[in-house]
């Protein structure tokens, strides 16, 4: 029996949910019970999952246990939304603006629940998203620059043109010390390996196009990415040739 069919039995028998996962949660720490997140996500229902996102940043801190009950409402969203519920996109798209950066994780992984189920919608909906605030464009990039997502080359070429777009649009940001700008640049860091990754021939040229760019914040964003193991494993000595020309 795995850890999650653990927590189904669990749930199973019990009619109040909250002291369970309160006591579960792993918070304070440093990594949230996941694994229980998802079940609760699979099998709660509309109702506790607006009860749990009515824990905002007052009564839920990002390091609480009550923050935990916020997160698994945010992907339980993320499962109606992939069942159909498409309404459930504009909530979602209001915590991607979450201070929380646990909030905006649940975002993420509640985003991916619909690219598991309709890519299409999925990449379709974060073109837009790739449009708005620093966090919606945080969002969107680390809603689809999930390895399981982007197996399809189709998928993972669109990725790449937001991608593309959202590092763009950075040259024009003035306030480059604000922690929304922050947040946006640290999921950059990471989420271009995961989608040169996936369709080489096309993403190394794009970052190979960023090299030549003297934007300081770009410059740290294509070094991260160069530095993730993943792209190592893909082509080593194209990415020490890369970092030479930084």
């Amino acid at each position: 029996m795995t850890k999650a069919d653990q927590y189904r039995e669990v749930l199973s028998t019990l009619d109040d949910w909250t002291p369970y996962l309160l006591a579960e949660s792993g918070l304070p720490g440093p990594r949230a019970n996941l694994e229980l997140i998802q079940v609760v996500a699979d099998k709660g229902d509309q109702a506790l999952f607006e009860a749990y996102l009515a824990y905002g940043p007052e009564e839920a801190p990002v390091n609480s246990p009550e923050m935990f009950l916020a997160t698994c409402g945010i992907v339980g969203m993320g499962r109606l939304l992939a069942e159909g519920q498409i309404e459930g996109l504009d909530v979602i798209r209001r915590y991607a603006n979450d201070p929380r950066w646990r909030m905006r994780e649940g975002v993420a992984m509640a985003l991916q629940r619909l690219g598991d189920r309709d890519m299409d919608r999925l990449i379709s909906e974060m073109e837009g998203w790739a449009q708005g605030s620093l966090l919606e464009k945080r969002a969107a990039a680390a809603a689809i620059c999930e390895p399981r997502l982007l197996k399809n080359d189709q998928y993972a070429r669109r990725t790449l043109a937001i991608l593309d777009g959202i590092t763009e649009s950075i040259i024009e940001e003035e306030d480059r010390r604000s922690d929304d700008f922050k947040a946006l640049r640290k999921g950059l860091g990471y989420c271009w390996s995961v989608a040169v990754v996936a369709l080489p021939g096309e993403g190394k040229p794009l970052i190979e196009k960023w090299l030549a760019c003297d934007d300081k914040d770009i410059r740290w964003i294509v070094k991260e990415n160069l530095g993730k193991a993943r792209l190592a494993r893909m082509d080593g000595e194209w990415v020490e040739a890369c970092l030479a020309r930084l």
